[in-house]
């Protein structure tokens, strides 16, 4: 075992997530043994506790506990991506040149790993090299009910400018969303802010709460967020098709946002969309249809400068199987959208 080290972040290394960063140093030392070491604050960063989704780059000095020398671990192999997944995860490619890679993600796929997920998008990017000897690396998440547009950086470089450019607001998402009521004003900004409520209930996740802008700096752990939203269509006053753009990117912050305006997500029965479904004789007799049960969330668009060539990039993704045959079910098609739906605001 060594013993404990402070190592000094290099001027030539890219900003990237603490635990990234110690498995590029130290390839042996596994995701469980980094998460224990954060929890316990043996590992710290300029003398703060950290997570390990920390983001750490030059001039930071990283203390790590004694860890154990790469004969004393048994790296656990790669699981191998089932050729059924393989063949899913390609066919989700919408966007592909020698940087980037653009996913449409399927509803129901988690973006990374994490309590009892085995399969998600990082690990079958696997099967997303082609012609490179490294896989892809995620640049931002969505939730896993959530569907659309998903970037993969194909180096490392590329990778910290696209992280880079989403904190510092360089880019634009905008997602597609069936809410349930008619929101007013139709076009309008919410900026409550957003904290992580207490506890949960096991196997539920966390929620986050929501926090009059005002009293966002007086409570502990609450941040900012800003969400703009736009309705564009809606039917027999029950149900509106909005799109929303992300400001902030909280988690959550869409879902909360607009079940805090009283018009929850439909589906998205932790923050109050699943009382608005059709069940039975309920919310969608007589409208026309089944309305499906699942998230009606989805990653509609993103644009970009791309990194490399600097010119301006639009990724689009169709919307999954449920959410279509909503719009079909409320007679709405995805041509009726306006070209810039938050014009005004």
């Amino acid at each position: 075992m060594s013993g404990v080290q402070t190592i000094t972040i290099g001027p030539g290394e890219p900003e990237q997530r603490l635990d990234r960063w110690i498995k590029r140093v130290f390839p042996h030392v596994g995701q469980g043994r980094i998460e224990k070491a954060c929890r316990k604050g043996e590992i710290r960063v300029d003398g703060g506790r950290v997570k390990p989704s920390t983001r750490v780059g030059p001039g930071n000095d990283v203390r790590l506990p004694p860890l154990p020398e790469p004969g004393q671990v048994t790296a656990q192999p790669k699981p191998k991506v089932s050729d059924a997944d393989a063949k899913l995860i390609q066919s989700c490619v919408i966007y592909r040149d020698d940087h980037i890679i653009a996913l449409n993600k399927p509803p129901g796929l988690p973006t990374q790993g994490g309590s009892k997920q085995t399969r998600h998008v990082d690990g079958l990017a696997e099967a997303l090299k082609f012609d490179f000897e490294e896989k892809p690396r995620l640049v931002h998440r969505l939730d896993k009910d959530t569907s659309g547009v998903l970037l993969l950086a194909r180096t490392r470089a590329v990778a910290s400018a696209l992280t880079g450019a989403i904190r510092h607001k360089e880019t634009r998402k905008i997602y597609w969303a069936v809410v349930a009521g008619v929101p007013t004003p139709y076009l309008g900004e919410i900026r409550y802010g957003l904290v992580k409520a207490p506890g949960g209930g096991k196997g539920q996740g966390e929620k986050m709460l929501c926090v009059h802008p005002r009293d966002v700096a007086h409570t502990d752990g609450a941040k900012r967020a800003h969400t703009l939203y736009s309705a564009l269509y809606r039917v027999a006053g029950r149900a509106t098709w909005v799109a929303l753009e992300p400001i902030t990117g909280r988690t959550h912050q869409l879902r909360a946002h607009m079940a805090e305006i009283g018009h929850p997500i439909l589906g998205d029965g932790k923050y109050g969309g699943s009382g608005q479904e059709n069940q039975g004789d309920g919310w969608g007799a007589g409208i026309g249809g089944e309305i499906s049960k699942k998230l009606h969330l989805h990653a509609r668009s993103m644009t970009f400068e791309h990194p490399v060539t600097r010119k301006p990039v639009t990724v689009t993704a169709d919307l999954p199987d449920h959410i279509a045959r909503t719009f079909e079910t409320f007679g709405w098609t995805e041509d009726l959208a306006a070209d810039d739906p938050f014009e005004g605001l």
